[in-house]
């Protein structure tokens, strides 16, 4: 019968030394080298800055990396007057553009917003000094003889509205009494 046990050891902290075997090295480095360039990499965006990093492989093989670029890096200090042309700069320019351009849009959206508040604020208030000043305040209190024919309709709809409003609450109080008692 065959072992069902784990073929590899899985990931685990394996302590720090030389690796003596030149071909477990080169697996290890292979392994290893796009990782670092990934970490480097990010390090140099957060921070930035520009990084030239050079690693020897098990074999004596330089494995240089430069963020933005090995050339833009190597030119940065061969030429310490010049500024470095990357694209790394012109890519948070442009994100922190677009962030600001959200940021400037949703402003105005809202500033739109309150200016429309405040115009319907203004709206009102007129219209409720005007109630106030022809003694008129409340719909309900409009002599029906002096209703145009569409003032009618409205009154009587409004009316309408409030009597099947009055007959929903009886209702519930009518059902509420009943289960109490029950």
């Amino acid at each position: 019968m065959a072992s069902t046990g784990k073929k590899t050891r899985g990931r685990k902290k394996i302590q720090m030394k030389m690796i003596e075997n030149k071909e477990d090295r080169l697996v290890t480095f292979s392994k290893c080298r796009l990782g670092i360039y990934k970490k480097i990499s990010e390090l140099s965006i957060l921070c930035g800055t520009e990084i030239l990093f050079i690693v020897f492989s098990p074999t004596g093989k330089p494995f240089s990396f430069g963020c933005p670029s090995i050339e833009s890096v190597s030119n940065h200090f061969l030429s310490r007057n010049r500024p470095i042309n990357d694209n790394t700069n012109i890519l948070i320019e442009s994100c922190r553009m677009v962030r600001t351009n959200k940021l400037v849009q949703h402003y105005n959206e809202v500033h739109s917003q309150m200016d429309a508040i405040k115009r319907k604020k203004k709206v009102l208030v007129s219209a409720q000094q005007t109630s106030e000043t022809n003694n008129t305040n409340h719909w309900w209190k409009t002599p029906i003889h002096q209703c145009n024919p569409r003032e009618l309709d409205e009154l009587y709809s409004r009316i309408s509205e409030f009597s099947h409003l009055c007959h929903i609450a009886w209702c519930k109080k009518i059902a509420n009494a009943s289960s109490m008692s029950a």
